[in-house]
């Protein structure tokens, strides 16, 4: 646009034309397009004696970012903001609801006491969920998959139960030949022949050796001794990190629709480490070596075992070994939530996944005979349909007892057919698989199951496809259930299984199964470190095995709804198959700090994440830096990136001897310079402060050194959250960077104001006029021993 002063001097005859060109060029300019955005804000940081009300703070913060900066007070200012103020929240949520064009919206996530300003949603229609959920596919058909990723040549290594070649998701067509670098191999065995690898599937090895040393030769009238995968779980993994797009899948009729990985053009290559009896860590120490050598970018290990050392744990060991030659790792978080400190796979240099659920969800409703109705869910799909008209005999064989006994669990061989034939039987959730209760109930003559959650499983519910009609519900409603059941002479009732249900609010919510923090090896770095979706997961499945995965299921589908860190560990490989064929020269460390800085914290009902368990917003001990976000991982703005002598320096603060650092240098002499003060100093995007038990240390001071991926010339300002506790000083506060990859650092002081008997948590924002660089805080004062 032509500016008012601008015309040339000499040019006075045409100051009238130029004058008349600057005022139609200002008249004409397009204003920037006004959406709907929700504003979060912190009730607790208004300033009370500046506003007489929560409402007057809002139409004040929302009159701040409306007035033009450019005038003098606009007496207007106060009717158009009362104008774009739509909605304000008072009980359940507490904001406002305004439209906003885009940069009054980012202006607006700077103000005091806003705690987040989201886009209105629109919600549609639609199924097989993950990449929608995620943003990696819109409405209008763009998608991070519509650009020049899309015929990109990242490989991912998945250690697993192998892979069913045969299924549609493996389908290479349109792909480009494998990249000559590729020196993976195609292993052959019964049922696996050197034609069932292709431009998709381009390496399949077995690992066995450890396995069979423990446990005997494998069966291989029963096993399959090859890549071919009878057990499913290799197979659904792989698909979700990166397979092709399917039409139609479903899973007996439920979450119909494209099924796609993450990266649906990465390659998959299978390294098949768990058999019938196992997975054991010789045979996956190998698979990982072997994967680095054949040339994986990314490996995908959803497995995991008890941690009590870095140096003994052959996972930790061979992932060190894998990230220093360029490898980045995901990993299960594992399924021992929701107690705490459940972890495995704690290593700095592996990305750590927990699971969290989606906006989908499969509904279903018991209808008791006093009239009450309880939601639960249910992927049942059978012969045996119970009419919802007719009410049918119920049964629960356990106590008043919150302690459940094994007939309570409808373990094998507990139930009495003559007291459960014909009948809705009640089982409480735990000890055995879910799918296995209804199978004993089935056997013993049960009309239907009612599974119900225990204390430790809160409300979550994950749906199975079990063989026979069956409900599961969470501790409130079972609870209700089994209370009517035991007071009622003759308890009734019936089952409606309704199908799918997209637009499910809250969600994400993280998984009560999900494993917990804090790392008991090492506090001072967080896990996990993301959670991604892992409940009711659909994806490819194995033509050996019926959906409940049990042997007396033969059933058979192409497809299959699995839930757990398993299937939420896999979301996030592809994601950085995604991020590594965008950046290729980025690092492992440099692409797991993209994952978590752009993390969100909240879920699409515009509150803080919450846990399943307890219905209570989650913390960074449950779901790390947040729920993952592919589209801003794309572009972070900044990251802490890392290097194998960082995390050697990691380990030099662990206390190990030097034969057992010696695990982590192989043939290297590499050795410790003790640059870090503490563990905390790692380079990692989260930050916890533990402070010691000596109460005398009331100062903790920790450092960070942020790498600039974004625009040459930027600047980034820092926000960081207030602590009951403790004060927290930042040094700088702003980072001004001049060129592309250049390195600045900072530095976070803790002071202890009051030692506080439970960790706090909060966050500190390093943000431009665009880019939000996100690390979660935490604080932990050790009890004195």
């Amino acid at each position: 646009m032509m500016m008012a002063g601008k015309c040339p001097l000499k040019w006075l005859l045409l100051s009238l034309l130029c004058h008349l060109t600057v005022t139609l060029a200002v008249t004409t300019t397009v204003p920037s397009p006004k959406k709907t955005y929700i504003v979060h804000m912190d009730k607790s940081e208004m300033p009370a004696d500046s506003f007489a009300d929560h409402l007057d703070w809002y139409a004040s913060t929302l009159k701040s970012v409306v007035a033009n900066p450019d005038s003098a007070e606009d007496d207007n200012t106060a009717g158009e903001a009362a104008q774009r103020m739509m909605y304000s929240y008072e009980t359940a949520f507490h904001g406002f609801a305004a439209r906003l064009s885009e940069e009054e919206a980012e202006r607006m996530e700077e103000g005091l006491g806003v705690l987040g300003v989201f886009p209105e949603t629109v919600y549609h229609l639609h199924t097989t969920r993950s990449p929608m959920f995620l943003g990696l596919e819109t409405e209008d058909s763009t998608s991070v998959w519509s650009d020049a990723l899309t015929d990109h040549d990242v490989i991912v290594g998945v250690l697993d139960t192998g892979i069913w070649p045969e299924s549609p998701s493996f389908n290479d067509t349109g792909m480009s030949p494998v990249p000559p670098r590729w020196k993976g191999a195609c292993e052959t065995g019964r049922g696996f022949t050197k034609h069932n690898c292709n431009r998709k599937i381009v390496g399949a090895r077995i690992f066995y050796r450890g396995y069979e040393a423990a446990s005997g030769k494998i069966n291989e009238q029963d096993e399959y001794k090859s890549p071919r995968d009878e057990d499913g779980h290799g197979t659904h993994t792989a698909a979700t990190v990166a397979g092709s797009p399917v039409e139609g899948a479903n899973l007996l009729g439920y979450a119909r629709g494209t099924a796609r990985g993450m990266a649906p053009k990465a390659r998959v290559a299978a390294y098949k480490v768990c058999w019938a009896g196992g997975c054991f860590s010789s045979d996956i120490l190998s698979a990982v070596d072997r994967a680095v050598a054949d040339g994986v970018n990314v490996l995908s290990i959803s497995l995991g075992g008890s941690v009590s050392s870095y140096y003994r744990d052959s996972l930790s060991i061979a992932t060190f070994g894998a990230m220093e030659m360029g490898v980045f790792v995901s990993c299960s978080a594992g399924n021992g939530g929701p107690d705490p400190i459940s972890l495995t796979n704690v290593s700095p240099w592996v990305t750590t996944v927990g699971a969290s659920t989606m906006d989908r969800d499969f509904p279903s409703m018991v209808k008791l005979g006093n009239g009450q109705m309880l939601s639960g869910v249910s992927l049942y799909k059978g012969r045996r349909i119970l009419s919802t008209k007719q009410q049918y005999p119920l049964v629960y064989m356990g106590s008043n007892s919150s302690t459940p006994d094994p007939s309570s669990l409808c373990l094998e061989g507990t139930l009495d057919p003559h007291s459960v034939v014909g009948k809705i039987v009640i089982c409480d959730r735990g000890v055995s698989p879910r799918v296995d209760k209804g199978r004993v109930v089935k056997e013993a003559g049960g009309m239907g199951m009612i599974l119900a959650n225990t204390a430790a499983n809160g409300e979550e519910l994950v749906a199975d496809s079990h063989l026979l009609p069956a409900v599961a519900l969470g501790a409130k409603a079972g609870k209700a259930v089994k209370q009517y059941t035991l007071t009622n002479s003759h308890p009734t009732a019936t089952l409606a299984i309704l199908g799918t249900k997209l637009g499910i609010r809250p969600s994400p919510v993280v998984a009560a199964f999900s494993s917990r923090g804090p790392n008991f090896l090492t506090p001072e770095i967080l896990k996990p470190d993301l959670v991604a979706p892992g409940v009711n997961i659909l994806a490819a499945w194995t033509g050996k095995a019926g959906p409940s995965g049990l042997p007396s299921d033969h059933r058979r589908v192409r497809f299959n709804i699995l839930s757990g860190t398993s299937m939420s560990c896999p979301h996030v490989s592809g994601v950085a198959a995604l991020l590594k064929a965008r950046h290729p020269e980025w690092s492992p460390a440099a692409i797991k700090s993209a994952l978590m800085t752009t993390a969100y914290v909240h879920d699409n009902a515009y509150h803080p994440l919450r846990d399943a368990s307890t219905g209570a917003p989650s913390n960074p001990f449950t779901h790390g830096a947040g729920h993952i976000n592919p589209l801003k991982a794309l572009d972070p703005g900044l990251v802490y990136d890392m290097g194998v002598q960082d995390y050697f320096e990691f380990l030099c603060t662990q206390k190990l001897t030097p034969l057992q650092l010696k695990v982590f240098t192989k043939s290297s002499n590499r050795s410790c310079r003790h640059i870090l003060a503490n563990p905390g100093d790692l380079n990692n995007p989260a930050i916890s402060a533990v402070f010691p038990e000596q109460s005398s240390v009331s100062v903790l001071t920790l450092h960070r050194t942020v790498t600039n991926v974004g625009p040459p010339i930027s600047t980034y300002h820092a926000k960081v959250s207030q602590f009951k506790g403790a004060s927290v000083e930042v040094e700088p506060r702003t980072l001004h960077f001049t060129s592309k990859n250049q390195k600045l650092s900072y530095k976070i002081t803790f002071t202890t104001k009051t030692r506080q008997p439970i960790p706090e948590f909060g966050g500190l924002m390093w943000s431009d006029e665009k880019r939000k660089v996100r690390s979660p805080i935490v604080i932990t004062w050790m009890a004195p021993m």
